[in-house]
């Protein structure tokens, strides 16, 4: 009897073998397009070295998809890492030994990702929201701490060869940093195939509740992938800071995208249930050398006349600025496509099945689900909106909190600084940076009313103004034509995660993630990563004042309140009313906006209630993109320039304000005048930390810009526990009827004792 070995699937497979023929591929190509750097000896070891620190940080990340989770801090903690170790370490600051730096940064990431796992699992924050928060606090602290500039220390690294040796080539040829990715990947590897750890991790993913049933303790398992991806990040901030003897303020800027790109490039699903940690290392090898294909170029001749005589000149032809994390995007999505319509679709061996004349493989069995809870959200606050009288009415609202802190940071701006607050232009002026949160608000409050969310807004802003500003500026456009080139632009990005989402099924994080490295790269690569400026003023009128629009066509108003109103009111205040109006009554009184909520609410109820959900999740991803399509534009006219990172981080002010505004994360509930107050209250709160406060002994205090998006991050975190605490789990509720029920049985033994 013959006994068929079978390869261990658990280690590496078929996938792995189709990842390393593509990267000979893409090899073989960057050296027929730049044989000056793939053609080296070197080339390979130079990848291999670059893709150390990547493949260390999937290796913890594949834990955590395998889990079914997403972990997007981990280009902070590997920037926040570095940069502590370099405050405490550099002698132009702390000045302190190897030992206290490197322990202060392994506990530093410890806390975080304890941090991380602690808020998924115990507090119940989506797990995009809170690693998406800590991505923000950390990069605000990384720009705060460096305060926008470089540390570096290269004459101490000397005293400490044995640690900054990480980065140097041993005696047997290699880079010290491949060797610690090839130790970490295989004690990786080993723990997620062969061990209980593994084990756990596999059945967490697959299917949680199941897990539950057969005892293992899934809410520690999740913690532990959080806490094994935070290691990991902190491990190659330390690498990287041996190479670099020193930080940037953009210190880990957009690791995130990479790490996670390479583990479902590697075949993991995010899904979850599936994965290995070879996959993994591959994936990221294979980023890396594309990310290395697309930077180099390739060498290029020209011919240049001086004085009539021909010269030949040698440069490289590079893909413009942006082209790399458009790419990157795509990628993403185009890898996490690949787990529903070709590995669970069995494509590669039902292709070789027919070949080869073979019956075709039986079909691949996903597990289901043990049980799923369906609830219907968002009516607790209904309910007691219904039931309450007077005043109480009001606060039984969710939008309350969010009305209540506009008053109250309107009051502390007043009182801070009524010489400034208590002044109708300024007043306006702070309604101008209101308009764009706003914009972007009335958009998401329909998205996540959906049960969705989307990542991308802040992005599409910047894609819509590089589309019109390109147009204006190099095209020659007149005004209107630019104005709906970049409305189509962003209404194209909104139909783009609508038929990511609604049709190929992708989660909407996901989606609207690769979408914001897609839209991002876009807007750098259509202006060459320039600043764009002189635009005709007839655009330049949509950003400006009515008085200045009156004054343009040779209208003067007579002195008087008309005449100041004109000087204050802008053309995108009075816009942003009008979309919010509009947007306003559709989701609050028209069909479709019930449709909305009813969709977010309970999903298979509304499609039992004949409800195409499908069809209103898209619609509200796409008006998304037109809202965010619309600030882009607004964006450019109002400071009449365009500049490649506008819109940064404003899909977080958006996401806090829709949240702070009543809105339910998980769906099923929302207003627009909620939305509104909570943009507002994001932008009095950017506004405060703007603001200059004189003392009483006459000094001028002013928090440092790049500390505000730490508060923003705090604020949204808090708003999202707000949200499942006090209002989705009633608290507060549940307290009360303790409190009540324990004086009804103080009240009965009081009454037996008499």
């Amino acid at each position: 009897m013959t006994v068929q070995i079978r390869h261990p699937r658990q280690f590496f497979g078929s996938w792995e073998v189709g990842l390393l023929a593509l990267m000979a591929l893409l090899y073989i190509g960057g050296a027929l397009i730049n044989p000056a750097f793939f053609g080296t000896p070197d080339a390979l070891h130079a990848l291999l070295r670059d893709s150390a620190r990547y493949g260390v940080m999937a290796v913890g990340m594949t834990f955590v998809i395998v889990n079914k989770d997403l972990d997007l801090s981990v280009g902070s903690i590997y920037g926040l890492v570095g940069v502590a170790f370099s405050i405490l370490f550099s002698p132009t600051h702390f000045n302190l030994g190897l030992v206290p730096a490197l322990s202060f940064c392994i506990l530093l990431g410890a806390a975080i990702g304890l941090i991380n796992g602690v808020l998924v699992t115990v507090l119940r924050v989506p797990a995009f929201i809170a690693t998406l928060t800590m991505l923000l606090i950390g990069r605000g602290l990384v720009l705060g701490l460096t305060g926008g500039k470089n540390i570096a220390y290269p004459a101490k690294a000397q005293i400490y060869k044995s640690f900054f040796q990480i980065s140097e080539t041993n005696d047997l040829g290699f880079n010290n940093q491949i060797v610690i990715f090839i130790v970490v990947a295989v004690i990786g590897a080993v723990v997620l195939a062969k061990t209980r750890w593994g084990y756990e991790t596999f059945a967490t993913g697959g299917n949680e509740q199941a897990a539950i049933y057969a005892g293992i303790p899934t809410r520690w398992v999740r913690i532990r992938a959080y806490l094994f991806s935070a290691l990991s990040a902190t491990l190659a901030g330390l690498m990287a800071i041996a190479q670099d003897k020193g930080v940037t303020s953009q210190f880990g800027l957009s690791a995130e995208l990479i790490v996670i790109a390479s583990v479902i490039i590697g075949g993991a699903s995010i899904l979850g249930g599936r994965g290995r940690i070879a996959g993994s290392c591959l994936g990221a090898v294979l980023t890396v050398l594309i990310n290395k294909v697309l930077r180099e170029g390739w060498p290029t001749t020209r011919i240049v006349k001086i004085d009539g005589v021909d010269v030949t000149v040698n440069a490289t032809s590079q893909l413009p600025a942006g082209a790399v994390p458009a790419f990157l995007g795509l990628i993403l999505v185009i890898a996490v496509l690949i787990e529903p319509f070709v590995l669970r679709r069995q494509l590669p061996a039902r292709f070789w099945a027919w070949l080869t004349g073979k019956p075709p493989p039986p079909p691949f069995e996903s597990g289901g689900v043990a049980m799923e809870g369906i609830q219907t959200r968002g009516t607790i606050a209904s309910d007691k909106a219904l039931t309450a009288r007077g005043l109480g009415k009001f606060f039984a609202r969710r939008d309350a909190l969010a009305i209540v802190l506009v008053v109250v940071l309107w009051l502390v701006g007043l009182y801070l600084r009524p010489d400034y607050w208590w002044n109708l232009p300024n007043t306006f002026a702070i309604l101008l940076n209101f308009t764009e949160v706003a914009l972007l608000t009335v958009g998401l409050t329909y998205v996540i009313a959906c049960g969705d969310i989307d990542l991308s807004v802040g992005a599409i802003l910047a894609l819509a103004g590089s589309t019109a500003a390109y147009s204006l500026k190099v095209l020659g456009a007149d005004p209107m034509t630019a104005v709906a080139l970049g409305m189509l632009a962003g209404v194209g990005a909104g139909v783009a995660n609508g038929v990511l989402t609604v049709s190929f099924g992708l989660p909407s994080f996901i989606a609207t993630l690769g979408m914001y490295y897609i839209a991002r790269g876009l807007a750098a690569w259509i202006t060459a990563g320039q600043q764009l400026t002189g635009f005709p003023e007839k655009f330049n009128l949509l950003g400006r004042k009515i008085g200045d629009i009156l004054y343009y066509w040779g209208v003067q108003l007579p002195e008087g309140l008309m005449r100041s109103l004109a000087e204050a009111v802008s053309v995108q205040t009075l816009w942003t009313l009008f979309v919010a109006v509009i947007a306003g009554i559709v989701l609050g009184l028209m069909p479709f906006g019930q449709q909305v909520l009813a969709t977010g609410g309970n999903l298979r109820a509304a499609a039992y209630a004949g409800i195409h959900t499908g069809r209103v999740r898209f619609l509200s991803l796409v008006l998304a993109g037109a809202c965010a399509a619309m600030a882009g534009i607004i964006n450019v006219a109002y400071f009449r320039s365009f500049n490649p990172v506008a819109g940064q981080f404003r899909e977080l002010d958006a996401i806090a304000a829709v949240i702070i505004g009543g809105g339910s994360i998980f769906g099923g509930y929302g207003t627009i005048i909620g939305s509104l107050a909570g943009a507002a209250v994001i932008t009095l709160v950017r506004a405060l930390l703007q603001l200059n406060i004189i003392t009483a002994d006459g000094r001028s205090i002013v928090l440092p810009q790049h500390w505000v998006n730490v508060f923003i991050g705090l604020i949204l975190i808090a708003a999202v526990l707000i949200d499942i605490w006090l209002r989705q789990a009633n608290i507060f509720g549940r307290l009360r009827q303790l409190w009540q029920r324990t004086q009804q049985e103080e009240g009965g033994e009081h009454g037996k004792a008499g």
